[in-house]
């Protein structure tokens, strides 16, 4: 029943993708699916400062450029965030048995205020029985409560928004598929989830009832135009629950592998690129705003998601100035990888979905080579955009699958192997 609820998922996503191909526009803006009208464009040099000068050394690296990046995607792209963090959680089931006795789970509240009747989320943790020693972790950010993303009936149930911008329990609410938790297991890999509207809810005002309501400045309605959208909120609270997983004994909190897939993919990669403590990201499909290049101007575009009537509330509002210019913004895609580096990275694509653009991501992949390079490490490695369904692993990975948008229960197998060989060695 959970492949056949994965595989109903990933083929909707697919027939939605393949729907948006076709078209000609969205939001009045036309969508570029020809590899030919790409105009030519110069990608900005990760490994030049903003003074010209080359960096020569991986600590030149950590202590000057990868700073100059960082705070340009914090006032140009995603927006600043509060520094601030207070661990506060409550425990509510504590490595009780689960899965048929194939692991434990763990079930708390993490807080994100004071007060604690609001600006809370669920986190749910399955940990290997048979684990000797802590154990890697997969940690996914998604769209449905923890009830609604494992098919576990113990598990507790959540509130959930819907599309009318209401808050409900998560059983009068849609299920978009169950992730497969004990495959994971079997591999000796926990897996923890965390459903992203208990940070804040994905809709315009949806700052109403999230983190970024908290913060508001007093007399303002918005925050500022370099100040946070959700997904700098999202990745704000993914951060807490680091937090957590640095206390659990039966976790290797040094191995643990972001994941998200689509708007959570761009979130699991900007998470990364703030917080260090993630030894692993994985980014299903982030496409535009993510792991794509935005200077090819290829499927959805800068445009498409500042505009108005989409997801303009995803970034800051200094994203709407490279909106039909992206050559004028001084970071793209590539930038954002390199600030993973040099940590393992998977880029995980479908080949029919040309909306993400899914060569894009692989541009981006080999333009953050040199950074992976300078630190050591050997980048992505193939010269070729590879076809679907051959993986390249290296430091960096990448994957497109034979299928449109998101992730298949196919592409766990190769998140287990990327996994495996960074994280559990023979």
């Amino acid at each position: 029943m959970k492949l056949k609820a994965a595989c109903f998922f990933s083929l909707l996503l697919s027939f939605v993708a393949m729907g948006q191909q076709v078209r000609t526009e969205v939001a009045g803006i036309y969508i570029n699916y020809d590899e030919d009208s790409i105009k030519p464009y110069t990608l900005p040099d990760p490994l030049v400062l903003e003074s010209g000068k080359k960096v020569e050394s991986g600590e030149e690296w950590f202590k000057k450029r990868r700073p100059e990046i960082l705070e340009l995607f914090k006032s140009e792209q995603f927006g600043k965030f509060p520094e601030e963090r207070k661990l506060s959680f409550k425990i509510y089931e504590s490595q009780a048995l689960a899965l048929d006795g194939k692991a434990t789970r763990t079930q708390l509240t993490l807080f994100f205020t004071q007060d604690t009747t609001k600006l809370k989320a669920d986190l749910l943790i399955y940990v290997p029985v048979s684990a000797k020693k802590p154990s890697p972790l997969l940690l996914k950010i998604g769209f449905s409560p923890n009830s609604l993303a494992v098919d576990d009936p113990e598990v507790r149930e959540g509130m959930m928004w819907n599309r009318e911008g209401e808050r409900i329990p998560a059983s009068e609410g849609r299920r978009f598929g169950t992730f497969d938790v004990e495959k994971f297991i079997s591999n000796g890999i926990g897996v923890a989830t965390i459903y992203y509207g208990d940070i804040e809810p994905d809709f315009p005002n949806g700052i109403k009832n999230g983190i970024r309501g908290h913060y508001l400045k007093e007399g303002a309605n918005y925050p500022a135009p370099d100040e946070w959208g959700t997904i700098s909120a999202w990745a704000w609270g993914l951060s807490h629950v680091m937090d957590y997983l640095e206390t659990d004994d039966n976790i290797d909190s040094e191995k643990v592998a972001l994941y998200g897939i689509s708007r959570l993919g761009k979130t699991a990669l900007w998470a990364g690129a703030i917080d260090e403590r993630y030894g692993m990201v994985i980014a299903s499909c982030s496409g535009e705003g993510g792991a794509a290049i935005s200077r090819r101007q290829y499927g959805e575009t800068i445009a498409h998601m500042i505009h108005p009537t989409r997801y303009f509330y995803q970034f800051c509002g200094n994203r709407a100035k490279y909106a039909f210019n992206p050559n004028s913004s001084p970071i793209d895609a590539h930038m954002l990888l390199s600030l993973i580096a040099p940590r393992p990275l998977l880029l995980q694509t479908g080949i029919t979905d040309g909306w993400s653009d899914p060569k894009g991501e692989f541009v981006a992949a080999k333009a953050a080579e040199p950074v992976y390079n300078l630190l050591g490490k050997k980048g992505l490695g193939a010269s070729e955009w590879p076809t679907a369904e051959t993986p390249v692993l290296s430091d960096i990975g990448y994957y497109m699958h034979d299928g449109g948008h998101g992730s298949m229960p196919s592409d766990y197998d190769v998140f287990i192997d990327f996994i495996k060989m960074h994280f559990i060695k023979n």
